[in-house]
This record gives C-alpha cells, sequence and structure tokens, in this order.
C-alpha cells in the first residue's frame, strides 16, 4: 500500500497495534520545558520511577525565563511562583540523569528553534514534547507528537512510549511562486482562514508542493509550528535535499558514516505518488498577498489588496480552491 511521510514513519513506530482505538509507540526523543512539567516528576519521583532512557530526553528552560535580568536569573525573577517552576526543572533534570539546557546554558534558547538548530530534531524521528507547538519540528520530516505536561509526560519518561489514537491525514499542496514580501507566514495565515481554526481538528497535515520545497527550513518551521492554529497537532514536510543540507555538519546531526545511513534513510521517507489522503487541499501561492490578523484568533484575518479605482486597501476574499 503506497504510504504517506506521516503513515510511513507513524507505521516504524507502532509497538502494540489497535486500529479501532490508541496505538502504542515508540518514542524517539522527548522534549522537556519548564512549564507545569514538574508534574510528571513529582509523579515519578512518587512512584519510585526513573526515566528509562534520559539520553534520549532534552530539557530546555525558555517558557518562563524572562527577557530582563537574565544575568542573575532565576534568583532575579521577582514572581516567587515562576522562579520555583524554573528552578525545578534545573533540580528534576539533575535528579533524573537528563541534560539540561538552562538559563545560563550555551545552547540554551526557543525549545522549538534550537532543535533543528543544533541538529537534534532529524527525519522519521517521533519527536513528544508537552507544548502545543510542537509541530515545528515537522517541517524537517520528523513526526511532531504534542503531549500533556502530567500523566503523558510521565508516561514517556518511564516508559519511552506513547499511547496516541492515528489521527486522519490532509495533504495541502501549494503551487506557484510567491509574490513579493509574501511569506511562509502569509501562506500559513491564508490557509488558516481557507479552512478556519477547526479546519485540521483530527487530521495530521502534510505540506506540499514546489512553493514548499522553494523554502528556507526557516520558513517551513514557520508553516508547521502553526499548524495548531489550524487545529491539527501534527504538520510535517517531506525531507529533500534544502533539509539534508540544513543538518549536515550540525553540532548534533549524525557524522561520519552514521550520516551516510542516516541520509540513506531519509531519502525514503518522502510520501509515495500514489499515496491517498482522508483530505486534500489546493492553494495557488502566485495569487496569495501579505495577510493582516487582527482579533484574538488567526482565523481573523484576510488578504492586502490595493482597489485599482480607489487607491483604498481592502480585504478581498481569499483566492483558495479545494481539489
Amino acid at each position: 500500500m503506497p504510504l504517506s511521510l506521516f503513515e510511513r514513519i507513524w507505521a516504524r513506530h507502532v509497538i502494540v497495534p489497535n486500529p479501532q482505538g490508541e496505538e502504542l509507540l515508540y518514542v524517539d526523543k522527548n522534549l522537556v520545558h519548564e512549564g507545569g512539567t514538574f508534574l510528571a516528576f513529582d509523579q515519578m519521583r512518587t512512584e519510585g520511577r526513573t526515566v528509562r532512557k534520559p539520553k534520549q530526553a532534552l530539557a530546555v528552560t525558555d517558557h518562563y525565563l524572562p527577557s530582563t535580568n537574565r544575568a542573575t536569573a532565576p534568583a532575579s525573577i521577582a514572581n516567587p511562583e515562576i522562579r520555583r517552576v524554573v528552578e525545578a526543572l534545573d533540580i528534576n533534570a539533575r535528579e533524573f540523569g537528563i541534560e539540561h539546557y538552562g538559563v545560563h546554558h550555551a545552547r540554551q534558547g526557543i525549545i522549538h528553534v534550537i532543535g533543528p538548530e543544533l541538529g537534534w530534531t532529524q527525519p522519521g524521528l517521533l519527536i513528544a514534547c508537552c507544548d502545543s507547538h510542537t509541530a515545528t519540528h515537522g517541517a524537517l520530516g520528523a513526526l511532531p507528537v504534542p503531549i500533556g505536561q502530567s500523566n503523558q509526560l510521565r508516561h514517556v519518561l518511564a516508559t519511552q512510549t506513547l499511547w496516541q489514537k492515528k489521527p486522519k491525514t490532509m495533504r495541502i499542496t501549494i503551487d506557484g511562486v510567491l509574490g513579493k514580501h509574501v511569506s511562509a507566514k502569509d501562506v500559513i495565515l491564508a490557509m488558516i482562514a481557507r479552512i478556519g481554526i477547526g479546519g485540521g481538528v483530527g487530521h495530521a497535515i502534510e505540506y506540499a508542493g514546489s512553493t514548499i520545497r522553494a523554502m528556507s527550513i526557516e520558513g517551513r518551521m514557520t508553516i508547521c509550528n502553526m499548524s495548531i492554529e489550524a487545529g491539527a497537532r501534527i504538520g510535517m514536510i517531506a525531507p529533500d535535499d534544502t533539509t539534508f543540507n540544513y543538518l549536515h555538519g550540525r553540532p548534533l546531526s549524525p557524522g561520519g558514516g552514521d550520516w551516510d545511513n542516516a541520509l540513506a534513510y531519509w531519502r525514503t521517507l518522502p510520501s509515495h505518488p500514489d499515496a491517498r489522503f482522508d483530505r486534500e487541499l489546493s492553494i495557488n501561492a502566485s495569487e496569495l498577498a501579505p495577510m493582516v490578523s487582527w482579533g484574538t484568533s488567526p482565523e481573523d484575518s484576510s488578504p492586502i489588496t490595493r482597489d485599482r479605482k480607489s487607491t483604498r486597501l481592502n480585504s478581498s476574499h481569499i483566492p483558495l480552491s479545494r481539489m
């Protein structure tokens, strides 16, 4: 059966299949931030559990870390509750043997940015993280799975596995050349305005087409990052030469013979030409314009176009079509 990128990676990670419900998946890598993750560690501690594979986890302080007074953080964090949360991740990481990019670590940064930048995020891996924007890692051909901060994280830490119900699949194909000043952010906002903030619910979205292939990894990360704003928990882009060139030589990328082996596997991941999706949409990139959003929802956005008769800026119908 011809498989899509998502189905191919999902199938390789199924430990206990169950077409009627949740399946037990193997987790390659697990990202942990400070947030509410202390709850999972507290449960682990109470139950006397250890982390099953600590070398496959990475803790990063980023969610509650202030942008000011960094030199003396966390002591300089005025809110005592926030300060305790930041301090707790350092304590938990040390106790459970997880590498931690803390406040003053040279590699500390936004958790979904440093993963790709360091080569920690790689095609074909199932990556879990207790954050809704975990889909960002799908830009490099990984299978990103957002999880809960307590019970689900505890399960991953203790067993290196995760129960998940397999979602449906959706492919959004974007073809053509983007116009002047139209960026990846405009593309994803246009898509969300088209399908709505619930349009991707229950689906893993694969973004494809010539427009996507022409984007940098940073542009692809922007696209995948906002999959959750369309209601989808998973967003992915097939790895290609742009991906491989980006990853080559990164600090945590495979090296030497391991690189050759990894590259050979990565090239097998893209969706088969005959792969079938539960839903398909198409977007003509040449018809997109810069987008403006307002209010409290990314669904509230429109393209900026110029009315030739009045020279007045106005919002026009978004020219997207269903395949």
